[in-house]
């Protein structure tokens, strides 16, 4: 009977899908591939302006966030720490807003969303917070901070 049969003939033994650019049935699993051939865009990865718009336009959440931390850079090498650091924290924060407001952020968006906003705010408030309470002279003063280091630090 194997005789009988054309040479185009497949024999299929696994689940097949539809058949893929050569005609061939594919192998549908849901196992993850040993060796990945591409990584998918994250959600929210698209352009954040029409394609026809020149490469900044396109990019510009992620382009407002380096520059705020650009001035921020600037700003602390001018001897200006706690501004520095608080414009720095500022434009984290903002990249967090942004992700979570708009729809497509191009090349800010690294992660999910969730994770994108929430490293973003995590990152930002920590910053933000670290230039309040900074040395000598506190914008900030958190209580319990003060007497756990008190008893981290001994003299």
């Amino acid at each position: 009977m194997s005789t009988d049969r054309e040479a185009n003939d497949i024999e299929v033994r696994d689940p097949i899908s539809a058949p893929d650019a050569d005609g061939r049935p594919r192998r549908t699993t849901r196992r993850f591939p040993l060796f990945t051939r591409d990584t998918a865009r994250p959600e929210g990865g698209g352009r954040a302006a029409p394609s026809d718009a020149p490469a900044p336009a396109r990019q510009w959440p992620i382009l407002a966030v380096l520059a705020t931390v650009a001035v921020g850079l600037l700003v602390i090498a001018t001897d200006q720490f706690r501004v520095g650091s608080l414009l720095i924290g500022a434009g984290l924060l903002a990249g967090g807003v942004l992700r979570w407001l708009l729809p497509d952020v191009g090349m800010l968006a690294v992660r999910s969303r969730f994770t994108d906003i929430v490293t973003y705010g995590v990152l930002g408030a920590a910053i933000a917070l670290l230039a309040l309470m900074a040395q000598p002279d506190p914008w900030l003063v958190i209580p319990f901070l003060k007497d756990a280091l008190h008893f981290t630090v001994s003299s």
